[in-house]
Parts: structure tokens; C-alpha cells; sequence
């Protein structure tokens, strides 16, 4: 569906648990024209229209080392990121677009740093603590194919998973 504000900008549908692009590390960047420019600005729209704080490409089932966010500041694009360094320790009610409706309580360090480029591939960081460490760590997750039920102690994470199964259920989508 096109952005009434932006025109050519699309919204795309966010993939959610159990599909398995979430589950599969994502591929380098390697190309860096117009497509990705349109992902980037695709993927800041479809954010902002779920509404969430962060979006990785796996999410709209483009298997990409691709993620944005706004924490705060404006939009923001990472691509290719490495998490370098966290420190610190932050106790948070973390969700996720991918699983929708549900929040855990999530230990991560407070504070992260990522190296990635740019969308011309210009070596770009960034860091911070609490919801931007946060945001930075949880999209990196999910560039290594990783959801934030992982994140959960075994108990947390098989009740999880129970529910998760029953709404599908009771949607008809199991």
C-alpha cells in the first residue's frame, strides 16, 4: 500500500511467529544502490505504521543485514551492523512486532555499541544505553535469526510457546 505522504514509499507486512525467515540468519549487504535505498525507506514506513521503535529486514521477509529504528531522535539505518561492545544490566518489558501483543520481562546490558555502514557504505556507530541499547541489541537479534523468546528462561519461554500455539490455534492457523 502506498504512503499517502511519501508516494512511492511502501507498507509491508510484518512477519510474525512461527514464520521461518525469523529464524534464519540474515545475508550481508554487498549491494548498495537504489534497492536498498527503497528497502531502507520502506522499512522506516512500515515501522512507524505498526507502530514499533525498531524493524529489521527479516521481519518483512527480506533476509538482509538491514534493520532501522527511532528510539528518539528520527529515524535511523543500520546496515551490516556488528555488535561491538554492551556493558551494564537492564531489566525492560520488551516486545516484539513479530510477536505481537506480548511482553516479557528481558534482562540485556544497558548500554550497546554496533558498528555498521551507511547506505552509501560508509562506516557509521552507534551507541547507547537503556531503550537505544536495547533497540540496537534487540534488531541485531534478529539478524541472526534470533526472536525474543529466546531471550526467555526455559519456564518463560514453554508457556510462551504454549500460548503462542493456542492463539494460532484459535485463529484457525493451526
Amino acid at each position: 500500500m502506498p504512503s499517502p505522504i511519501l508516494g512511492s514509499v511502501a507498507i509491508f507486512p510484518i512477519r510474525t511467529y512461527p514464520d521461518p525467515v525469523l529464524r534464519l540468519p540474515a545475508a550481508v549487504v554487498g549491494d548498495f544502490g537504489p534497492d536498498l535505498r527503497r528497502l531502507v525507506d520502506d522499512m522506516v514506513e512500515t515501522m512507524y505504521a505498526a507502530p514499533g521503535v525498531g524493524l529489521a529486514a527479516p521481519q518483512i521477509g527480506v533476509s538482509l543485514r538491514v534493520f532501522v529504528f527511532d528510539a528518539g531522535a528520527g529515524p535511523m539505518h543500520v546496515i551490516n551492523p556488528q555488535l561491538e561492545e554492551t556493558s551494564g544490566e537492564y531489566e525492560y518489558e520488551e516486545g516484539c512486532l513479530s510477536v505481537p501483543e506480548h511482553y516479557w520481562p528481558i534482562v540485556r546490558p544497558a548500554y550497546a555499541r554496533v558498528r555498521a555502514v551507511d547506505l552509501d557504505g560508509r562506516e557509521v556507530v552507534y551507541e547507547g544505553e537503556e531503550l537505544t541499547g536495547r533497540v540496537l541489541q534487540h534488531e541485531s537479534d534478529h539478524l541472526d535469526g534470533m526472536l525474543l523468546l529466546s531471550r526467555l528462561g526455559r519456564r518463560e519461554r514453554k508457556q510462551a510457546l504454549r500460548d503462542l500455539r493456542l492463539e494460532a490455534m484459535e485463529r484457525g492457523g493451526a
